[in-house]
């Protein structure tokens, strides 16, 4: 390796120090390199950026913002500047990062829909609920701070906290600001670090203030006593709490959970009008999402859904029912549970302690330890009075003898070339009490200043001994934090936003429940094609079917309802009336929502409006009475349902009454057999019993099957269709007919040993 003459070379794997340009190295690993630049990313990030403290409830973002306002004189008195000036001087003074970001985290604490006590007060475009970060740039906009703010500021030059260096070293910043409240509790917070994150809800300044008494005067308080002052959270809007007093306590106790949150509306009309969202929610987004559920036909109880906001009425989302049966209770539960008209926000309190290291706080630990930073500020703020009380006492001391020595003290002034010195040792004076002489007004040489001198020394003594009292007793001190935080809940309390109400999660409609129940009939065709037809008045064998293809079944339904067809191979399938094609066309395949076993084909449809019962059959004679809730599955492949075998699936057949209703079975050559349907044994699945007996070995050879099977009410008759001939038979003169299942039946007239088809006839 070759060197420049000014250079040294380096031997990274020698273990040993090395020098270049005279200074000394000392060879690192990769992975402790990374490490360490790792972990000091993260705490930077935990403690510098995303993370509030305790104390003031803000991130040094946020603290430098306040700050910055409050020393270029911006305060809730004073006239508006452009927002411009105020990020200029944070980002040259105190936060050199992106004016961007400084910018958006201003906005935010200007939002009085993102804050709950909003601490600066924005004049311009700051945008909206809609569209929060639709805001003007910051050369449009113009700022100051709230009253609010003053809670975090007046006590910031009494020395009530820490101070130290900015980044250049130029100028100094306080660590944190003495807040005089619990900010970390009124206005929450939120932000994501490495490898943590905090969520922490608003709540309401009186109940807050209210806990924190009670806490001062109880410090064996538990979390269950402070929530009967802090019930919930209490977010910038007006919409309902409705967690359960159970999760409010789990969050209280754990500082963890979720806080679910529901639209306030109002009934208008028939229409219901929507006045108050959750927290962050968009009434943009809203809508978006109640259209997009009326496009894919998924609301049919909504007509129509509009924005009628304006100034007076931040929020009015207007949602029209298709008309006035429709239960607006149910309609709005299942919008709540369908989009974000209801909510639930997370909690996870964690914040930077007061020992300046993050952790998750429950309801007790934070207020205690906040009620501590508060002792130590009223304590550091108290001492500092007494502090210059003494020096002023001191200094009046001084001055008090030299107005009691006026013409000594002049005739040293006069004569000697350095009087202080003279001054200390002639009189025995402090070095500031012979400097206060020595800067002394010949105005202020008049015989009345030394009642005045007195009397401010009698009214600072009274006011020594006040704070030393204070000072002495624990029991004075916690009163006098407790009158002032009265006060400033007198000033700067406000009635809770967010009222709280108890109700069970919101509850999504079935599919079946957001169809509307109209009448339609369903009519499959030899081929397996299947279309719906509105109403129940429809000629199914008149519709147009494809060439080659022609009716095969019909039956009644509703359009909220699951129907139920059978294939040749005795396979059961469900499928969503409403999913139907229009029978305006020629219909859709079977197949194509369904996955039938190949070369299957379909013999039938059963409907819930039909009956609740059917008769399953094969031409071979047997067959059971199935419930059609039994059939019904949701396996797209369906279920074995009836054992054909090697015999033919017969269509369907509804059953109305299992005591009273009657069979009516006919085989090919002309043999009718007529019995009770409570013959036949109710099956879920199997091959069931004979009905009719059809000769094993005709059967076999196909000289003879069960062709038609029905079933007849109380008092009906049976048609039989031969060619153009037919049989008309009373219900007495079925009795001819009526047997027991399983016989062979009685031959039809000559002539109808072809039967077509029978039908039922009144």
């Amino acid at each position: 390796m070759t060197t420049s003459n000014d250079e040294t070379p380096i031997s990274g794997y020698s273990g040993q120090s090395m020098s270049i340009f005279d200074r000394e190295l000392e060879p690192v690993s990769i992975s402790d390199f990374a490490e360490r630049s790792y972990l000091n990313y993260s705490m930077y990030v935990i403690l510098d950026r995303a993370l509030p403290n305790i104390a003031d409830g803000l991130k040094p973002v946020q603290r430098r913002i306040v700050y910055a306002m409050s020393e270029l004189g911006l305060s809730a008195n004073a006239k508006f500047k452009k927002s411009a000036r105020t990020v200029g001087d944070v980002l040259g003074k105190f936060h050199p990062h992106g004016d961007s970001a400084c910018y958006e985290a201003m906005v935010l604490m200007a939002q009085n829909f993102s804050f709950r006590y909003p601490l600066v007060d924005g004049q311009g475009n700051w945008g909206s609920q809609d569209e929060p970060k639709s805001f003007a740039a910051m050369r449009y906009t113009e700022s100051r701070l709230t009253k609010f703010s003053q809670l975090m500021l007046s006590e910031l030059g009494q020395g009530t906290v820490d101070w130290g260096q900015n980044f250049d070293g130029t100028l100094l910043e306080p660590l944190v600001l003495p807040a005089r409240v619990p900010s970390v509790l009124l206005n929450g917070g939120s932000g994501i670090a490495v490898g943590m994150a905090t969520d922490i809800p608003p709540h309401n300044m009186r109940e807050i203030v209210s806990a924190c008494i009670h806490l001062l005067e109880n410090k064996k308080a538990t979390v269950v006593d402070l929530m009967l002052h802090v019930k919930a959270p209490d977010y910038p809007s007006d919409a309902e709490i409705t967690s359960s007093s159970e999760d409010l306590l789990k969050i209280y106790e754990t500082g963890n959970g979720s806080v679910r949150q529901r639209a306030a509306w109002d009934q208008e009309n028939s229409n219901v009008i929507v006045r108050a969202l959750p927290y962050q929610v968009s009434g943009n987004r809203v809508l978006e999402q109640i259209a997009a559920q009326m496009l894919a036909k998924k609301l049919p109880m909504v007509a129509d859904v509009r924005d009628e906001s304006d100034h007076e009425n931040p929020i009015r989302l207007v949602i029209e029912p298709r008309s006035n049966r429709v239960d607006l209770e149910q309609m709005m539960t299942h919008l709540f549970a369908t989009t974000d008209l209801e909510k639930s926000h997370r909690v996870n309190m964690n914040m930077i302690g007061l020992d300046g290291k993050p952790r998750v706080y429950d309801l007790k630990t934070l207020l205690v330890d906040w009620l501590e930073f508060r002792k130590q500020t009223v304590t550091r703020r108290l001492e500092y009075h007494l502090d210059k009380i003494l020096k002023r006492l001191h200094i009046l001391e001084g001055l008090l003898i030299a107005y009691l020595n006026i013409d000594e003290v002049i005739r040293i002034i006069r004569m000697e070339d350095k009087p202080k010195p003279v001054l200390i040792e002639r009189f025995n004076l402090s070095d500031k009490q012979a400097e206060s002489i020595l800067d002394l007004k010949l105005r202020h040489l008049a015989r009345l200043e030394e009642m005045n001198i007195r009397s401010e020394q009698d009214e600072l003594s009274i006011e020594e001994q006040k704070i030393q009292k204070l000072l002495s007793s624990s029991a004075r001190l916690k009163r006098l934090m407790r009158d002032e935080l009265l006060a400033v809940a007198e000033e700067h309390g406000d009635d809770r936003r967010s009222p709280l109400i108890q109700r069970n999660a919101a509850r999504a409609l079935d599919q079946t429940e957001l169809i509307p129940s109209e009448a339609i009939t369903i009519v499959l065709s030899q081929k397996g094609w299947i279309r719906a037809a509105k109403g129940h008045e429809v000629d199914s064998e008149k519709l147009a079917y494809r060439s080659g293809d022609e009716f095969l079944h019909a039956v009644k339904a509703k359009s909220n309802e699951q129907i139920v067809t059978i294939d040749s191979t005795g396979r059961t399938y469900a499928l969503s009336a409403h999913t139907l094609p229009s029978a305006r066309g020629m219909g859709e395949p079977l197949s194509s929502q369904l996955n039938p076993v190949a070369g299957a084909t379909f013999h039938g449809v059963m409907s819930e409006s039909e009956s609740l019962h059917y008769l399953l059959a094969t031409d071979a004679g047997y067959g059971f009475v199935a419930a059609l809730s039994d059939l019904v599955t949701r396996n797209k492949a369906g279920k074995t349902t009836l054992n054909a075998g090697s015999s033919n699936v017969m269509t369907p057949v509804p059953v109305f009454d299992m005591e009273t209703d009657l069979v009516a079975c006919v085989s090919d050559s002309g043999r009718l057999l007529v019995f009770s349907v409570a013959d036949l044994p109710k099956l879920g699945r199997g091959k069931g019993v004979k009905m009719l007996n059809i000769p094993t070995k005709k059967y076999a050879a196909g000289e003879e099957k069960m062709s038609n099977v029905i079933v007849l009410q109380k008092g009906e008759g049976l048609k039989v269709n031969s060619g153009k001939r037919f049989l008309n038979l009373k219900s007495s003169e079925l009795e001819t007919y009526i047997g027991e299942r399983a016989q062979r039946g009685k031959t039809l007239p000559r002539g109808f040993q072809k039967v077509d088809d029978i039908q039922v006839i009144g």
